[in-house]
């Protein structure tokens, strides 16, 4: 059965709003998820970058384990839901390991991996209550690397100018996610990794372009965040809006909103 958009719509509706997601198992719910514009997504925190070279990535992470798929990384400028994203996470005696994760958590429950499409992100003050992240959220925690992550303000006559977020130095920082394993209930089905990202109130300066951000985590609470032992009221205390000090903000082009561009065009500030 083909669902059209406004159906479509008011499903995704319902089940975000479900105690236990309705799960939306569209034939091309996964091709139009990716390709849908940024205004479709204006209450999430759904795009970033990631241009740090690989050898910086793996040192500052501490990454003991390196995919081979880290080595041949180039820079991306646009990185968005439903793509492959770099994580981290513990291994299970010590150090870290770089993986790579469909971005868009499935709930080991689910019926259909369709319901990844819209569970990019998870709300800091109820991520340890939702059944679709309360087991990540305890056991399964993950970094996810980023050097820089888009807002788009709404301005008058329903315009949006996108915000590119990063640091002075545009140095890398790790977004708080959580992970989760999936396999396919038919013999020989798929199997698929995936993550999603922390969101909390905004400090002062991004509360001048969106209402929400992703949580932005210090290096120093890398390892707490990381261990599946450290204790929930804990880790909750960490899910607090990134200083605002040390964080810039500057406008871009809409170029940026195609999720297909992906080049230096992207981050470049408006004249």
């Amino acid at each position: 059965m083909r669902v059209g958009k406004r159906c479509y719509g008011w499903l995704l509706r319902t089940a975000m709003k479900a105690e236990r997601p309705v799960i939306l198992a569209t034939p091309s719910a996964v091709a139009w998820s990716s390709t849908w514009p940024h205004d479709k997504m204006q209450s999430m925190c759904g795009r970033f970058t990631l241009r740090t070279p690989p050898a910086v990535l793996i040192q500052q992470f501490g990454l003991t384990l390196v995919p081979d798929e880290l080595s041949h990384l180039g820079p991306r400028y646009n990185i968005a839901p439903t793509q492959s994203v770099l994580a981290v996470r513990p291994l299970p005696d010590s150090g870290r390991e770089g993986v790579f994760l469909h971005w868009g958590l499935i709930p080991s429950w689910a019926d259909s991996p369709s319901i990844g499409n819209r569970m990019i992100n998870a709300r800091g003050d109820t991520v340890h209550q939702k059944p679709a992240f309360r087991h990540s959220f305890r056991r399964q925690r993950c970094l996810v690397p980023a050097d820089g992550y888009y807002e788009w303000q709404k301005q008058a006559e329903g315009k949006k100018q996108p915000y590119l977020f990063h640091l002075p130095g545009e140095e890398p920082f790790a977004f708080a996610g959580l992970w989760e394993h999936w396999q396919s209930r038919d013999p020989g089905g798929p199997v698929i990794e995936s993550c999603a990202l922390i969101t909390t109130e905004p400090n002062a300066l991004a509360s001048t372009v969106h209402d929400r951000m992703p949580v932005i985590l210090q290096p120093r609470d890398y390892d707490a965040w990381l261990d599946p032992q450290t204790d929930p009221a804990r880790l909750r205390q960490l899910l607090l809006p990134f200083t605002d000090e040390v964080l810039t903000a500057e406008p871009v082009s809409t170029y940026v909103n195609k999720p297909t561009n992906d080049d230096p065009r992207c981050v470049e500030p408006l004249s």
